[in-house]
């Protein structure tokens, strides 16, 4: 019987139409200490403002189910001030000027677990996340598993360290398939990070437009 259930919710959930759209700054987040190291200047509006002094933590926000079903993502950012390239898979030494997560669970998992925080979601062994990234000296959509989230997360990498301006469009079904095998089911979370806690340094960066489609 739970397994019937848990195919009805994945097949409403498949009919179910994208309602995604425009993922706002002005309200709904929440930030993220990341254990003792200090945190980053998050300042929330029209668009995500960032300031990040030999510090680390994150910015999050749960999605509405109706934007669970989302396969891409397109948003614009600037980094003013830099990190210096690191390598982006080594685990204490990866500082990166923004990275952009997306959080995604099976559909049923999912539905059990509306609502809750960031903290519960990574701790649940169904999680998987893409973190794109501006920073280290990778080439452009190279794929990395994560060291703090082995089998569970990778990061792809968009940017090298460096200033500049510019507007991204990612595949998150292309980029979960290769990463994970498989096509994702729902898209349950976006996180914000800035990193400059390993390299002492400074990032001053904004993030805007993010769009789910």
């Amino acid at each position: 019987m739970v397994r019937s259930v848990a195919a009805c919710l994945f097949v409403a959930f498949l009919a179910a139409p994208v309602i995604a759209g425009p993922i706002g700054f002005e309200s709904g987040w929440a930030e993220q200490r990341l254990s003792m190291f200090g945190a980053n200047d998050y300042r929330f509006g029209p668009d995500l403002e960032i300031l990040s002094e030999d510090a680390v933590s994150l910015t999050w926000k749960a999605l509405p189910q109706s934007e669970w079903a989302a396969t891409s993502a397109s948003w614009t950012w600037r980094v003013d001030q830099s990190v210096p390239a690191t390598d982006l898979a080594r685990k204490g030494g990866d500082d990166r000027n923004i990275s952009v997560y997306f959080v995604f669970l099976p559909a049923d998992v999912a539905t059990e677990l509306q609502g809750a925080g960031i903290r519960r979601l990574m701790g649940n062994k169904d999680v998987r996340i893409l973190q794109y990234a501006w920073g280290g000296d990778h080439a452009r959509g190279q794929i990395l598993p994560s060291p703090y989230a082995p089998g569970q997360g990778v990061t792809v990498a968009l940017r090298q360290a460096g200033t500049g301006d510019y507007s991204e469009t990612v595949d998150l079904g292309r980029d979960f398939k290769s990463a994970f095998g498989r096509m994702p089911e729902a898209l349950v979370g976006v996180a914000v990070s800035a990193d400059s806690d390993d390299t002492d340094s400074v990032i001053r960066a904004r993030l805007g437009n993010l769009t789910l489609r």
